[in-house]
């Protein structure tokens, strides 16, 4: 059995249609086994590909954007769609049916300052038309420092990626009030990326079938079922906040059917980027995109 090594740049029910590829059995179904890691924080996956560490790595289109500004052409490619919506939330203290985004204006806002999280964020509030230079941001470290200053009563709301948001509600410590994804749009937020000399071997063409299979997998199957079979990667998540959390996702339309990376999708992001200040150009899509491996 030919062995695959998968790289998560982050790891969360985000990611779901990476991480049930391993749980789902699909990987094992096509021959292959695996490994799996988690890159060391304020690392991008892609080191792993340039050392050889790993085959296949959840990363971003941003990432290709990062290496072309610098004026150097990217190693590897993306090949296939993760998400295509921005998957954070905004939790606050108490519950507001009747929240608006305006109300973060003259607020205490935890916001993950990771370079995409903050960029999305930024575009998130000028499309909900509101001025984020009135929000008292604050910068509380790491996804899990960030956590844990809200649970220790920072700040009055927190910008997260799931699972960590339905588990602040279900202990009683917040309450879920806002998605992003719906208020930016859809996006090729998150894609797998590899080396082109990898995605030539029939290893690859394994892989894309199995995920393939898994993609299908996560609009037929119920969240719990997912979620169950998911659990052993989760061991701090309550199983019933992580099948919350997957269909929620499902819900927002993040995880389609199709694997290939859209041109909308790319086109989008440059939107995004460039909004921010961080494009000095728009990219080709063949400088950081490729198709996925026929299979």
């Amino acid at each position: 059995m030919s062995k695959i090594n998968i790289q998560f740049t982050l790891f969360s029910a985000f990611y779901s249609p990476l991480i049930s590829t391993m749980t789902g059995g699909f990987l094992k179904d096509e021959g292959l086994d695996y490994e799996w890691s988690v890159a060391e924080p304020g690392v991008t996956a892609i080191t792993a590909l340039d050392n050889g560490s790993a085959d296949v790595v959840q990363s971003t289109l941003s990432q290709g954007f990062n290496t072309l500004n610098k004026g150097e052409t990217p190693t590897c490619v993306h090949f296939a769609q993760i998400n295509e919506m921005d998957g954070f939330f905004i939790t606050g203290r108490d519950a507001e049916p009747d929240f608006s985004w305006n109300k973060l204006e003259g607020a205490e806002v935890l916001v993950h300052h990771g370079g995409q999280p903050m960029t999305m964020f930024k575009y998130a509030c000028y499309k909900a038309g509101i001025d984020i230079n009135k929000i008292n941001i604050i910068d509380a470290g790491s996804g899990g420092e960030m956590d844990a200053a809200f649970r220790a009563g920072t700040g009055q709301y927190i910008h997260q990626q799931g699972p960590a948001p339905q588990q602040l509600a279900a202990d009683g410590v917040g309450h879920v009030v806002a998605q992003l994804g719906p208020v930016i749009g859809a996006c090729g937020f998150s894609s797998l990326a590899a080396n082109p000399a990898w995605l030539a071997t029939d290893e690859a063409k394994a892989f894309t079938r199995a995920y393939i299979k898994t993609r299908n997998y996560m609009n037929d199957t119920s969240a719990a079922e997912i979620a169950s079979a998911q659990k052993p990667l989760f061991p701090k998540i309550d199983e019933a906040v992580l099948a919350d959390c997957i269909g929620t996702y499902q819900a927002m339309g993040c995880w389609t059917r199709h694997i290939d990376i859209t041109q909308d999708g790319y086109d989008a992001m440059l939107d995004i980027f460039e909004y921010d200040g961080k494009l000095p150009q728009r990219y080709g899509y063949d400088q950081v995109c490729a198709q996925p491996p026929a299979v």
